[in-house]
């Protein structure tokens, strides 16, 4: 399996893209900026969107997606947008409601829609073939997840953990114990300068990053992401005075991490 990332910044801004992972080549995780990238055909092989929750930079190419591709897959099944039901009563209320963008949950029609909202749960697999995909718990200001990418029942290396948007999170942690990690992307929105405003947004910033790691078990690959336009050298800096025993490294858009 790959992931390819298409976004992992906290905003816009040059070059900078919102968190997207492409898994293979059929399934996005989380639907920021990032998509814009992909080409008219790759956006129309995607089956699957698994959305981590509902703020804007993690859902904003879902509408545009389905916008994009509706022609081009007319006659296919539709494609499944996966989130927790809060999540998905968001993105009804909020972005498909014929205000802020058209209901692509109904169109081209109720009958053969290009969207269908599939509701899961924390601790929940999502088999997608031989992928499996687990529901990890976030700690946000709305309802959020992060996911395990699990592999094929053989897979060897380990895991590919995203976090999503979470500030200091006890249950990811429980849950992870005993886990092999292959890649753990774990956000880092804020510099300690702004230490209250992380708290407060439900983000980590370096110090209450070192304070989550440091609940690791073992050394582990970890990528950081959801730094804001302009801030990844002060943000890495505090990061790298940490003296973590993991590898630690921001994110890069393109980047690709295999998972075996």
């Amino acid at each position: 399996m790959q992931i390819r990332v298409l976004g992992c910044s906290g905003s816009i801004g040059g070059e900078c893209r919102t968190t997207s992972f492409l898994l293979d080549h059929d399934v996005l995780i989380d639907a920021g900026t990032g998509v814009g990238d992909l080409t008219l055909d790759e956006l129309t092989a995607i089956e699957h969107i698994l959305v981590s929750h509902s703020h804007l930079d993690h859902v904003l190419a879902i509408g545009l997606l389905a916008d994009s591709v509706m022609r081009r897959r007319a006659g296919r099944e539709p494609i499944q947008v996966h989130a927790l039901p809060a999540t998905i009563d968001a993105l009804r209320s909020h972005i498909f409601n014929g205000v802020i963008w058209p209901d692509f949950t109904r169109l081209p029609s109720a009958d053969a829609p290009i969207l269908k909202l599939v509701p899961f749960e924390i601790g929940q697999v999502v088999t997608l073939g031989e992928r499996r995909i687990e529901v990890l718990p976030a700690a946000h200001t709305v309802p959020a997840v992060g996911f395990a990418v699990l592999g094929a029942p053989v897979a060897k290396r380990g895991a590919f953990i995203f976090t999503g948007d979470t500030g200091p999170n006890p249950a990811l942690w429980t849950r992870l114990h005993g886990m092999r990690i292959a890649a753990l992307v774990i956000e880092t929105a804020f510099s300690d300068e702004e230490r209250q405003l992380a708290r407060v947004s439900r983000h980590l910033c370096p110090s209450a990053l070192g304070q989550e790691l440091a609940r690791l078990e073992h050394p582990t690959n970890v990528f950081i992401t959801h730094i804001k336009p302009g801030e990844v050298d002060a943000v890495m800096s505090e990061i790298a005075a940490l003296d973590s025993p993991h590898r630690v490294r921001a994110l890069a858009q393109s980047q690709v991490i295999e998972i075996d």
